[in-house]
């Protein structure tokens, strides 16, 4: 007997179907422009929102499921049901405590397999995630791949200038920022007119600048946040990243501008960025890795 065509065969649509991409969330407004981006260009996603991170509101409009961070035998699990073989992960997650993590049995293996880069810095952790996830047979993307508009681009965004001092002090912070990321501790710092005060480690880019405002020294030029990628790092999670609310915390802080790695260096608004810079009287510059940037006078 002949094979039933509609038993045996799969329907014609499912072969062109696209593929799914799950998109494991954090904070912020990031997965929903991955998601938006992804459903653009025609293909489907399903988000895994961790729960205490990821925006109820934010992930909302696409198929989603809230899981607790250390339930990794239901995340993999639920990203097999719905055909995710490739994955996006996105928004920031702070880090929970050991005594707080609860693992289910795979989350338990996981962990075991991830090994020492529990301890260790973002970047060391990140990666050992990529390397087990790739072994569980799936493929990691960047985030940058979707999303090329939010790409800080080299150069100054917006019409104010850095001058020779916030050009020096861009490139001091490079060299600190650089130090501080070959010991996987942080992508940023704040220097003002040759002195650090400030370097990003497991608060976060927000809470340093709280901190800075209140040593920023009087009488002297502003200071300027510098941000960028560690020395090697991992660049399928955890980019740099600024927003409208980095902007306004630069200007609450007191700061004259923010130099970021371009072309490493996420943007969750880039117009809303540049406005607000704009507004504020301080310089929004995308630098080289090697830090070069040109000064107006």
């Amino acid at each position: 007997m002949a094979p039933d065509p509609v038993t045996d065969q799969p329907p014609s649509h499912s072969r062109a179907s696209p593929p799914c991409i799950g998109i494991l969330a954090g904070g912020g407004p990031l997965p929903a422009q991955v998601a938006r981006s992804i459903t653009a260009a025609g293909g489907s996603v399903f988000i895994i929102g961790f729960e205490g991170f990821a925006d109820p509101a934010v992930i909302a409009p696409w198929p989603h499921r809230f899981i607790r961070l250390a339930a990794a035998g239901d995340i993999l699990a639920t990203l097999r049901q719905h055909g995710c073989r490739e994955l996006v992960l996105i928004g920031p997650v702070r880090r929970p405590s050991f005594a707080t993590l609860r693992p289910d049995a795979v989350g338990a293996r996981i962990l075991a397999r991830v090994g020492r880069a529990l301890f260790s810095g973002d970047d060391g952790l990140l990666g050992a995630i990529v390397r087990v996830l790739g072994e569980e047979g799936f493929v990691v993307r960047g985030a940058h791949e979707y999303l090329h508009a939010s790409v800080g681009r080299r150069g100054v965004m917006g019409r104010i200038h850095p001058d020779r001092v916030a050009v020096s002090d861009i490139a001091r912070g490079r060299r600190v920022v650089h130090a501080l990321g070959a010991l996987d501790i942080g992508q940023g710092c704040v220097v003002q007119d040759g002195l650090v005060l400030g370097v990003e480690a497991i608060e976060g880019t927000d809470e340093m600048l709280e901190r800075v405002g209140r040593y920023r020294q009087d009488g002297r030029p502003g200071g300027v946040l510098v941000k960028m990628v560690k020395p090697g790092q991992e660049r399928r999670a955890d980019l740099p990243t600024i927003g409208p609310e980095t902007v306004r915390r630069v200007v609450r802080a007191g700061l004259r501008g923010i130099a970021f790695e371009a072309g490493a260096t996420l943007m969750t608004d880039p117009e809303g960025c540049i406005a607000q810079a704009d507004e504020a009287g301080i310089f929004l510059v995308g630098i080289s890795a090697d830090g070069i940037v040109e000064s107006h006078p």
